[in-house]
């Protein structure tokens, strides 16, 4: 443990200032369609905004098959509330809870790491490790279940290794029942944003902090850390089933959430054992779901868990013992790794929970990490930032981004390689410099991006006037992805056709794009037709062109992007949005 405290004096205020940076990284852009999220995020939106219009908290709506009960109420609800049921419906309004939240969690975070560690510079690392993540930042900053579950599942872990930083509590812990019944609530919160499933890990981290944290003898301890973990279990379990007794319709809760959405991920094709071992999902996958999780600082990761077992190691030979803090630390990951290594369906998402305690742990190591993880991360980023700089490069030559939004974004390329080369060449900057390279390729993500949402690249008001209340069919290349025209053509009846032409419901799917724009034209009063960049669309001149846009294509056909088009984003990334009406 002192061995954890013992780092060399540094200034602060590169820390504080990084901190800073990081929060104005995730209030930025918050209102933009090019954020980095998951396909999931419009569906839970259409869910939102369609529950919203019946002017009831449940049941649940949509207008999507198969597509209601996805997810438990309390996300719903979240967004009900901040798009004041449907009167401020945005982007930014139903994102904020969630970097409410992921800020709560940081805040957390370096409260803990402060506790344990006894060094502010360590507090503001751990902090900063956790916003740098790429899950914390994709899927904790945008309109999913991640931000509020990770909070809520981790509140008593928080606590329970808050307590132990403190002899005299952590002497009478065992004895504190309260803690499993608030723990069993706080777990049921978070069930009731994501799912019933992760009680389980939950409390088995629960019951396995109890006994590595027990004093010896630890079999005096067994019974009661089952019994306190098997009662936090039933509250949690009891306040999930809320959502049974206050929906009118409860049997569609079990058959399309219960049944369809949490027991389907059990199943597979193929033999559990066969599944396991060489399925789509095997086991040896998760194994990497950390590192996967970090992906920018993936590879610090695998260097802090080279440094853990040799720290490990080293106690062993001295015939040592490490703290009871680090014990329980170290414990939350591994149990929720195991947990959801027994499902057929297996993803480094569902470990996401688990995220900060990977952050405290890298930051009492930090200075046992290697530099060499920090300068492999720095020259991985480097491409990426390079490729980003280009984009907006082509995007300022194409007239889409404004000269300010252009040169900010070059600005901060620029700064990021310098910071890189830094990162190379002084070792005293190494760790510090690769976590301030992570933040730029954010930051010059967001500017690459920011272009695309500005009013003059919208749809324009008249089109959006003349549009109103009419029926327009919208493209629809994921499930739910049509919800993003609702933000860009309010008020317009939309009806989404699948871009692919792969089963539309009214279009035979072999039919080519030309005639099947020219029935959808038949159909409607106007379609958003998806075109190249360089190319127009197919009705002409036989259609009239009320609007276009720029867009950024989401997802690529294989082949498309390729070595000798890379430089050119207009080839395979760029596509232009056309709203197209009948007649000449």
């Amino acid at each position: 443990m002192n061995s954890l405290r013992a780092v060399p004096p540094a200034p602060l205020w590169p820390w504080l200032l990084l901190l800073a940076g990081l929060v104005g990284i995730y209030f930025f852009g918050l209102d933009s369609a090019y954020a980095p999220t998951n396909g999931d995020e419009l569906v839970y939106v259409h869910i939102a905004r369609a529950t919203a219009q019946t002017g009831q908290w449940l049941p649940l709506a949509s207008e999507l098959d198969q597509m209601r009960n996805t997810k438990p109420p309390l996300l719903f609800w979240q967004a009900m509330v901040a798009g004041d049921w449907g009167r401020h419906w945005s982007m930014a309004a139903l994102r904020l809870p969630s970097v409410i939240y992921t800020l709560l969690t940081a805040t957390l975070v370096a409260l803990l790491a402060r506790r344990i560690s006894g060094s502010v510079r360590q507090a503001c690392i751990a902090a900063a490790l956790y916003l740098l993540f790429f899950s914390t930042f994709r899927y904790c900053r945008a309109y999913l279940t991640s931000a509020p579950e990770t909070f809520w599942f981790g509140l008593p872990l928080f606590a329970l290794l808050w307590i132990q930083t403190r002899p005299a509590d952590a002497q009478h812990r065992g004895r504190q029942w309260w803690l499993y019944a608030v723990s069993g609530i706080l777990f049921g919160i978070g069930a009731l944003y994501k799912s019933f499933a992760l009680i389980a890990p939950a409390c088995a981290s629960l019951w396995a902090a109890a006994l590595l944290t027990a004093p010896q003898p630890r079999r005096q301890t067994l019974i009661p850390a089952t019994l306190g973990a098997a009662f936090s279990a039933v509250i949690a379990l009891g306040v999930f089933a809320l959502w049974f007794w206050l929906d009118p319709d409860p049997a569609a809760v079990w058959q399309e959430f219960v049944l369809g959405e949490n027991t389907r991920k059990m199943d597979s094709a193929l033999p559990y054992w066969q599944a396991a071992l060489w399925g789509n999902d095997p086991v040896y996958k998760q194994l990497w779901a950390y590192p996967e999780n970090a992906a920018t600082l993936g590879l610090v990761v695998v260097g802090g868990m080279v440094s853990a077992t040799k720290l490990g190691w080293e106690n062993r030979r001295a015939q040592t013992t490490l703290s009871p803090v680090l014990h329980l630390l170290w414990v939350w990951p591994l149990v929720w790794l195991l947990v959801f290594a027994i499902p057929s369906q297996r993803d480094a998402r569902y470990l996401i929970p688990a995220m900060p305690a990977v952050a405290i742990g890298l930051a009492l190591l930090w200075e046992r990490i290697g530099r060499g993880w920090f300068v492999a991360t720095a020259l991985l980023l480097v491409p990426a930032i390079a490729v980003l700089a280009r984009i907006a490069w082509v995007m300022g030559d194409t007239d889409i981004s404004s000269t300010l939004l252009l040169w900010t974004t070059m600005l901060l390329a620029l700064a990021s390689l310098v910071v890189a080369l830094l990162v190379v060449l002084v070792p005293h900057y190494s760790r510090m410099g690769a976590l301030w390279l992570c933040a730029g390729l954010y930051a010059c993500f967001l500017f690459m991006a920011a272009p695309l949402d500005q009013r003059s690249a919208q749809f324009n008001a008249q089109t959006q006037a003349t549009l109103a209340g009419r029926r327009v069919a919208v493209p629809n290349g994921f499930t739910g992805q049509f919800e993003r025209f609702r933000f860009v053509l309010p008020g317009a009846d939309l009806v989404p056709y699948d871009a692919l032409g792969r089963n539309t419901g009214v279009l035979e799917p072999t039919m080519p794009a030309p005639q099947r724009l020219e029935f959808l034209l038949r159909q409607f009063d106007a379609v958003v037709w998806v075109v190249e960049s360089d190319a127009q669309p197919e009705c002409l001149p036989g259609c009239r062109v009320l609007d276009k846009r720029w867009f950024v294509k989401s997802r690529h056909k294989a082949g498309e992007v390729r070595l000798d088009n890379i430089a050119d984003p207009r080839q395979w990334l760029l596509g232009r949005e056309y709203v197209v009406a009948p007649g000449p």
